[in-house]
This record gives C-alpha cells, sequence and structure tokens, in this order.
C-alpha cells in the first residue's frame, strides 16, 4: 500500500502553488491544515488594523498639537486638511512594507540552489507581497501629491484653480517635483519587480525604493529651517531607518510559514538589520529634536515635545524588545524552529508600537515645532543654511566647523568598522598593514573636514574655498580611501554564506565582478568621468544649483568623492575588482589627468565669465572685479592642488610596478629551486637545436 506524501503549504517549497519555472522546491513530508475559508487570522488582522490605528492617532496628535483645527487664511476644505495626515500614513505604512518586503528578500531569505541568480520560493512570494503593497504606496503617492498641492494653492480638488494650476505646482515648484520624482522612482520600482525573477534585479527594484523616500525629505517643514541641511538629511536617515526596521519585521512575520526550518536563520539576519535600522532613527531622532526644540523643558511643556517623548519612550522600549528577542527568542527558535510563538508575540506587539510611533511622526512632520522653522533674518544665512561666517583668515579656514551629521556619522561608521575589522583579523592571527589603516583612518578625516570643517563653512562663501572643497573630495580623501584596500579587508572578515542567500560579502563579491563594475572601471571611462566632471560641473548650471540646493550640493559631493574613488580604484587600487590596466598605461591615464588639471585651472584663470553670478549677487557680492580675481585664485588652486596628489600617486604607481617585478621574479626563482630551473634549461635546448639546425643548413 503506498502512502501518500503530503506538503506543508507553508514551508518554502509550497507544491500546492501554481508552478513557477526555475524555483527551487524542497518537498517535506507534513499534514496539509484544513483550509478555513472566509476566516482571517489574528496576526493578520492586528497587521491590518495597524494603519487605521497609525491614521486614527495621526490625526489626533494633529488635534492635540493644534495642527488640525487652526484657522488659515484660505481654507481649502475638509477632504484636503483632514486627509493629508491619512493618507499621509498609508503612504508612509505601504512604503515601509514595501521596503522591508524587498530588504529580507535580498539580504535574509535563504536562495536558490539550482540557480542562484533566480529568486526561491520565498524571495519570489516576498516579491509578490511587495507589488501589491508597491501598488497601495504608488497609489496613495498620487493621492498625497494632489491634496498637498491643493493645500499649497489654498483651494478644494474641484477647483478650477486646482485643475488649472496643477501640472505647474507639480513640475515646476519644488514642493510638486519631490512627490513627482518619488513617484516615478515607485513606479520604475514596481516595474521592475512584476517583469523579473532575478535576485540582483529585485535589489535594483530596492534601490529604486529607497531612493524614492529621499524626495519626500525635502517635502516637510524641515527643507525651509535655518539649519535644513542637517534638517532634510536627518530627516532621510529617519525614514530609512523606520521603513526598514518596521517594513522588515512586518516582512518576516508574513513570511515566516514560507521559509520553514530557516525562521531563526532570517529572525537573526533580520535582528542585525533591526539595529542598524534602531542606530539610524536614533541618532536622526536626536538631530530632529535638537533643531525643533528649545530645550529639554519642550518635552513637558509643549505639546509638540510632549509627541516627541512619546516617541522617544516608544523608541526605548522598542530597542528593549530587540535586545529581549537576540538573547531569548532567536536561541529559542534554533533550538526549536516549529515553535515560534513567542517570537511572534512579540514582532507582532512590536509592530503596534511602530504603527504608534508612524502615527505621531506623521502628526510632528505637518506640527509646528517650538523653534521656528524659518531661516535666519539675515538672507545670507538663509541662503547658506547656518549662521554665515565672518570674514575667512587662515586660523578661521583651518579650525572653523560647521556639523553636517550626514557625513560624520558616515565618516564614524567607516572608520569603526574597519578599525573592528582590523581587530578581528589580528585576533584570528592574521597581519594588516598599518600602510593600509593608516591612509583609511585619515581619508576619513579628511572627509569630516571637507564636510564639516572650513572648505565646507567657506565653501558657498568663495569659489576659492569651494574649490579647495572641490579638491580635497576628488584628489586627496579617495586615493587615501583606495590605498586602504577596504574590500580585500571586507572579504577576509565578512562571513560566507551557505544558503545561497547573499549576504553582505556575497553582494560585494558581486557587484565588483559584474559588468557595470568593469564597465566604470575601464581606464577611458574612468579619467572621462574623473576629468570631464571638471567641466560638466563648472561650465553648466550643475555648480549654481549646487550653491543654491542642498540635493544639488550632495549629488556634487556624492559625486566627486566617487569619481574620484574609481579613478585611483584603477590606478593604485588593490582591491580586488575587474582587472586593471599595464602600470605603464596608469602613467598615462595619471599624465593625461595632470595635463587637463592644468588646462583647467589654466581656463578657471583666463575666464572673464562670473560662474554662479546670480548666487554671488544673492550673498550681496556684486564687484565684478573682487569674483573675478576669487574665481582667478579658485583656478590657481585647482591647478596647484591637482599636481601634488597626481606626483604622490604616481610615485605610487612606480612602486607598485617595481614591487610587481620583484614578486615575479620571486615566484620566477622558488619555481625555479622546486623543478632545477627546468623552464630556462628547456630555453636554451631550444636555443640550441635552433642554431643546430642554422649550421645545418649552411653546411649543405
Amino acid at each position: 500500500m503506498s502512502e501518500t506524501t503530503k506538503t506543508n503549504p507553508s514551508s518554502d517549497s509550497n507544491p500546492s502553488t501554481p508552478r513557477i519555472d526555475d524555483l527551487d522546491f524542497e518537498p517535506q513530508t507534513l499534514t496539509v491544515p484544513r483550509p478555513s475559508l472566509g476566516r482571517i487570522k489574528p496576526v493578520t488582522l492586528v497587521l491590518l488594523l495597524c494603519i487605521p490605528l497609525g491614521v486614527a492617532l495621526a490625526f489626533l496628535a494633529m488635534v492635540f498639537t493644534g495642527a488640525i483645527g487652526g484657522h488659515l487664511i484660505v481654507q481649502p476644505g475638509a477632504v484636503v486638511t483632514d486627509g493629508i495626515p491619512m493618507v499621509t500614513a498609508v503612504f508612509d505604512g505601504a512604503a515601509a512594507v514595501t521596503i522591508g518586503l524587498l530588504v529580507i528578500s535580498v539580504l535574509a531569505l535563504p536562495g536558490q540552489k539550482k540557480d542562484p541568480s533566480s529568486a526561491s520560493f520565498s524571495q519570489w512570494y516576498a516579491t509578490r507581497w511587495a507589488v501589491w503593497s508597491g501598488v497601495v504606496w504608488l497609489l496613495s503617492g498620487i493621492a498625497a501629491m494632489m491634496l498637498n498641492i491643493a493645500s499649497v494653492l489654498g483651494v478644494p480638488l474641484t477647483s478650477s484653480t486646482f485643475r488649472t494650476q496643477f501640472l505647474f505646482v507639480a513640475f515646476q515648484l519644488p514642493v510638486g517635483q519631490t512627490w513627482v520624482v518619488s513617484i516615478i522612482a515607485t513606479l520604475i520600482a514596481l516595474l521592475i519587480l512584476v517583469s523579473t525573477k532575478n535576485v540582483s534585479w529585485i535589489a535594483t527594484a530596492l534601490v529604486f525604493s529607497l531612493f524614492a523616500l529621499m524626495p519626500l525629505a525635502l517635502s516637510g517643514h524641515s527643507s525651509g529651517t535655518d539649519e535644513h541641511v542637517n534638517a532634510v538629511n536627518s530627516l532621510a536617515m529617519h525614514l530609512v531607518g523606520v521603513t526598514v526596521w518596521m517594513g522588515g519585521l512586518i516582512a518576516v512575520v508574513l513570511l515566516r510559514n514560507k521559509v520553514g526550518k530557516n525562521l531563526a536563520t532570517v529572525v537573526s539576519r533580520y535582528s542585525t538589520l533591526a539595529i542598524w535600522a534602531f542606530a539610524f532613527v536614533a541618532f536622526s531622532g536626536v538631530i530632529n529634536a535638537s533643531l525643533r526644540l528649545t530645550g529639554p523643558l519642550d518635552l513637558v511643556t509643549t505639546s509638540y515635545g510632549a509627541l516627541i517623548l512619546v516617541k522617544s519612550i516608544i523608541l526605548i522600549g522598542l530597542g528593549v524588545a530587540g535586545f529581549f528577542q537576540r538573547r531569548r527568542i532567536i536561541p529559542q527558535l534554533v533550538r526549536e524552529p516549529t515553535r515560534s510563538r513567542a517570537f511572534l508575540r512579540l514582532a507582532v506587539s512590536e509592530v503596534v508600537f511602530m504603527a504608534v510611533a508612524m502615527g505621531l511622526s506623521v502628526a510632528l512632520s505637518k506640527s509646528a515645532p517650538p523653534v521656528p522653522q524659518v531661516a535666519d533674518t539675515d538672507t545670507r544665512s538663509g541662503l547658506i543654511g547656518f549662521p554665515y561666517p565672518k570674514p575667512i583668515t587662515l586660523p578661521r579656514f583651518l579650525f572653523g566647523f560647521h556639523p553636517d551629521y550626514l557625513f560624520i556619522a558616515v565618516a564614524i561608521v567607516m572608520a569603526g568598522l574597519y578599525v573592528l575589522a582590523v581587530v578581528k583579523l589580528r585576533r584570528r592571527g592574521d597581519s594588516w598593514s598599518w600602510g593600509r589603516t593608516v591612509p583609511w583612518l585619515v581619508g576619513c578625516f579628511g572627509l569630516v573636514f571637507a564636510t564639516s570643517g572650513g572648505p565646507s563653512v567657506y565653501g558657498a562663501v568663495n569659489f576659492s574655498t569651494h574649490m579647495i572643497q572641490h579638491m580635497v573630495l576628488m584628489m586627496y580623501v579617495p586615493p587615501l580611501l583606495v590605498l586602504g584596500a577596504p574590500i580585500l579587508l571586507a572579504l577576509r572578515t565578512l562571513p560566507k554564506r551557505r544558503d545561497s542567500s547573499r549576504g553582505a560579502r556575497e553582494w560585494l563579491l558581486l557587484i565588483t565582478h559584474s559588468r557595470y563594475a568593469g564597465f566604470i572601471t575601464h581606464p577611458v571611462v574612468a579619467a572621462i568621468v574623473f576629468a570631464g566632471s571638471l567641466v560638466a560641473f563648472y561650465w553648466t548650471g550643475w555648480f549654481q544649483l549646487s550653491l543654491q540646493t542642498h540635493p544639488g550640493h550632495l549629488i556634487m559631493e556624492i559625486h566627486f568623492l566617487l569619481a574620484g574613488y574609481v579613478f585611483f580604484f584603477v590606478v593604485i587600487g588593490v582591491d580586488p575588482g575587474p582587472k586593471r590596466p599595464p602600470y605603464p598605461l596608469r602613467l598615462m591615464l595619471l599624465m593625461a589627468t595632470l595635463a587637463f588639471h592644468a588646462f583647467f585651472g589654466l581656463a578657471l584663470m583666463s575666464g572673464t565669465d562670473i560662474l554662479a553670478a546670480d548666487w554671488w549677487h544673492a550673498l550681496g557680492k556684486t564687484n565684478y572685479q573682487e569674483l573675478l580675481n576669487d574665481q582667478h585664485t579658485g583656478g590657481a588652486i585647482a591647478w596647484g592642488a591637482g599636481e601634488f596628489p597626481t606626483v604622490l600617486v604616481a610615485l605610487m604607481v612606480v612602486r607598485q610596478w617595481v614591487r610587481s617585478d620583484e614578486r615575479v621574479a620571486k615566484r620566477y626563482d622558488r619555481r625555479a629551486e622546486v623543478d632545477g630551473d627546468a623552464e630556462l634549461r628547456q630555453y636554451n635546448e631550444r636555443l640550441a637545436e635552433i642554431a643546430a639546425g642554422t649550421r645545418h643548413g649552411l653546411d649543405e
């Protein structure tokens, strides 16, 4: 009598689902539970109720702070006024679920052994959920854009003014452009998800999803503050942290029955992500609170501060819950993978409190804080985003400081992770050269100096100091970071996964050996991007855009940093990656770059047109000759500052060339000792044969 094998539909290999090509299934002998039609599971019900809970709390909190019920000069109507927080709460919730599912899919779920490039069943299932939540995200984003534009115009949605001015506000004003960019990025992510099962493309959809959050950091009142750079950056960090933290937890709960015995591994990987997300949220929350509160007393004396206090308590409680999960719940899941009730209770409770915190966040973003969110009375301070600095002197330039917390955090994380990796290597008995550690740490310090020190303080005030910031970011910091060999260090310390999934090590290997990496590190491409960026930046509207807007300035900093890193990665890099050009070609690239820098500097020194003249005039600098002289000084800095690191890098290339020849010679000598110099004997015998044949021909 044959026994029918039944498969659990809740495992990662459910054959009861429609057949999908290229998916990896592992049959398990389990009983099939009876379906209960028309019944919603308690966990699903609680998760669904989190959205209206967040909406309701956002509405009540806005009533508490007076954001709803106030008197405006122009009333857009109750639908617009009351609809914005409700739609925003749905938008935030759908964004968190979508991003969380994609993060868990590409970083935590087990992969497919048969074809690792294609999604496994659990990964595919996560992306299907992400498509549905992404549709809600897209639709709520369109609705939120319409409501916000109506609010800006001060008219209801049915007004003729709204119909005639909608396109103008959406595509010509920042308040509309940010929403348009976010919606387009969300749409691109959705199109990718519905058209492929490739894991790399799913990761690409995740990148677009995270990018869709960035414009929204500009849509709140933070973008109009006197400290708008830190306000916008901290809000962006906060959005990323919250969505990954909350969305990732929801994703793990939804997928708990699809990963089978791998639940403990998935929860453990999510827990690591949650620690980073918690740090993002806490760090950015402190920055935001410091910009909006006059002091600690505001936490108990103002309605805005009371909401921040409640959010802080929830954040601390969630951190304690996460610690409990790592110490108690995960080890229990490892011992007994089928007993997940304790994890489920804790996870669902955390999601509920996260929904409460998200509702409060929506209310805070729409409420007026104790510190007026308007620019300083000094017009120049409002333009640069912080108190206008005193006239420049050498000590003020060297020791001036205005923190850019985003890059400070990035530099600290880069330095901290590097040091921890070196310590890990040394503890297991491996060596790591100080000649790599010191340049990396100096490069991290240089990044802070360029973005928070004198070059940043005076970068938007004078063309010459702006050029110093540019040169530090492009010519000094990147070669130091490249000499640190961070990819090699990461590959030697990061653990290797065994379940065909992709962790940090796997993604790093995949990216460094991808076709895209091969393209951008091609010597010609790297040189064109590196040198051509100078022309593209200064002789187009990008330069003035970087001075006038925070996004333009941020893109400038990141672009020049990456362009410099890629170029020097090709020239002096020791990290694994695409094949590098021969040493003579590297020297030729350097010499061509040096010549181009000289040409660029001479062009600035001999130019008669003032670059970004509108910006300098807005700062009150209208003397043409003074502006031109400062621009000529900037040209001289570009020429001189570019030559010094280029010469040092050229010496480094020569040193690497010599050492490479020495290594080849040593390998040859070792091989000769082993085989008795067989290669040389064969070569001599061949010469002797040729000589004998020549003599024989002459004799004949």
